[in-house]
């Protein structure tokens, strides 16, 4: 206790020193709490956004995740309405899944014959309420996008959603009274002599209407969708553009639609089985992941199922990505501050020991050990990190409230649209603390080497020195 007194006396001799030292320490605090939050943040919001899109894990026919995008079709898990109940009655998986719903991928040619344009597209099809549902997880509360309902109903299948580019490629722009429309143009033609040699166009949308008349609304902005089942014959069925979706990457926006399932699977399978790509589990909480794909694993080994097992991370290439990059930047600045927090409490501490080095020699020649000398700065110097680092985490809280109370936005890495700009400070009590310990750490580091030096001076030396 009487070496904490001491201490707490000797930082502030020089008190003008003593809060240059406190005020770099907390500096330090603040800026390595308020970045690691925000990237904290960051991290929360992107895997929010994959689990919205893609749930925590999918199920597919093993070889589909490598080989199975460019035939989806041919990949579709058989009886999938057993494999979901077989998930959904699981005593394991049951209280810990939130979703549990079939999915199927197609692609083909989307058309908006009035105006005789098309475009490849890559469609999905789900039920609408889960999907719905699904938009809702927000575990960590960070506002994240997509929470907004898509306006489809199952029972409804001409009405489907698309991408903000797609219907921008086939003039629907102006239809659909998006903002922003850029002015239509028609492509280049090279030659208009080849005009009057080319054959005229198929009009796929009279094919479509001949096979479901009447289920389109007239007069709403539809297209055209085109594919092949999975017998290789060719399938057209319309599709009433209900909302616009814009997409976190320019080539998905520019090919995305998305339908009910049993559309989807009418387009694909015709009139044959109906099957799913896919089966989409989302969770109620991130760290029941591990459990719940073990569970399935045996499940599947139990009844021979011939499935794999992909989480999000591997569903969204980019995850890992923007993780790794902030996590690198974080560690950047973290070790920014740390080198200038060990230099400026190493000089504070030196400046301390060269002006006390009579008192040493005093102290030194009353019977204290070089050890003595030694633990006493190193209090001093950990004294130091505490006082700074304490108030530092305090007004880092501060200042994050502040941010979050400022109702600023941005757009993140893999979000179409701006979310509020928040730094994670409450719910990040590790990071808190392994800043407060870590920069407390360092300070008494940083008074190791002054108090070395200090200790190792011969008491004659320090008992001459003037």
């Amino acid at each position: 206790m009487l070496s904490l007194t001491i201490a707490f006396r000797n930082i502030f001799r020089n008190r003008r020193r003593s809060l240059t030292t406190l005020s770099t320490i907390a500096v330090g605090a603040i800026a390595i709490l308020t970045f690691g939050a925000y990237v904290t943040y960051i991290q929360l919001g992107v895997q929010t956004g994959a689990v919205q899109s893609n749930g925590h894990l999918q199920i597919f026919k093993n070889g589909y995740f490598t080989y199975g995008s460019g035939a989806p079709a041919d990949w579709g898990i058989p009886d999938y309405g057993s494999l979901v109940h077989l998930i959904q009655t699981d005593p394991t998986i049951m209280p810990l899944a939130e979703v549990v719903t079939p999915i199927q991928a197609l692609a083909g040619i989307a058309g908006n014959f009035t105006k005789d344009t098309s475009k490849t597209f890559l469609g999905r099809g789900f039920i609408p309420s889960d999907r719905d549902r699904m938009k809702q997880w927000n575990e960590y509360g960070t506002g994240s996008q997509g929470l907004r309902h898509s306006g489809m109903r199952e029972s409804d299948p001409s009405t489907g959603i698309a991408g903000v580019g797609l219907v921008t490629i086939l003039g629907l722009c102006g239809d659909l009274h998006l903002d922003d429309c850029p002015p239509e143009r028609k492509p280049p033609r090279a030659n208009s002599a080849d005009e009057t040699l080319a054959p005229p166009p198929v009009d796929i949308a009279d094919l479509a209407r001949r096979d479901i008349a009447g289920v389109v609304s007239p007069g709403a902005p539809t297209i055209d969708l085109l594919s092949a089942t999975s017998g290789g014959a060719p399938n057209v069925v319309s599709l009433k553009i209900g909302r616009v979706e814009r997409q976190t990457v320019k080539e998905f926006d520019d090919n995305f639609v998305g339908m009910t399932l049993s559309l989807a699977q009418d387009l694909v399978y015709g009139r044959g089985e109906h099957q799913a790509t896919g089966i989409v589990v989302q969770l109620h909480r991130t760290e029941d992941l591990p459990k719940v794909r073990e569970r399935l694993q045996s499940l599947f080994a139990e009844h021979g199922l011939d499935l794999e097992i992909r989480d999000f991370a591997q569903l969204t290439p980019q995850y890992d990505q923007i993780i790794n990059l902030f996590g690198s930047i974080f560690t950047f600045i973290t070790l920014v501050m740390a080198i200038i927090v060990v230099f400026t409490v190493s000089n504070a501490m030196g400046m301390s020991v060269f002006e006390r080095i009579d008192e040493i020699g005093t102290t030194r020649a009353m019977g204290l050990r070089r050890s003595g000398i030694r633990r006493q700065f190193l209090i001093e110097g950990t004294l130091l990190g505490i006082v700074g680092a304490t108030f530092g985490v305090i007004l880092a809280h501060i200042v994050g409230s502040l941010i979050n109370d400022a109702g600023m936005s941005w757009t993140p890495p893999g979000a179409p649209e701006p979310v509020p700009l928040r730094v994670y400070m409450e719910g990040a009590w590790t990071l808190t603390a392994g800043t407060w310990t870590g920069l407390i750490a360092i300070a008494a580091l940083a008074a190791l080497l002054p108090a070395h030096r200090g200790a190792r001076l011969l008491v004659v030396d320090a008992l001459r020195h003037v």
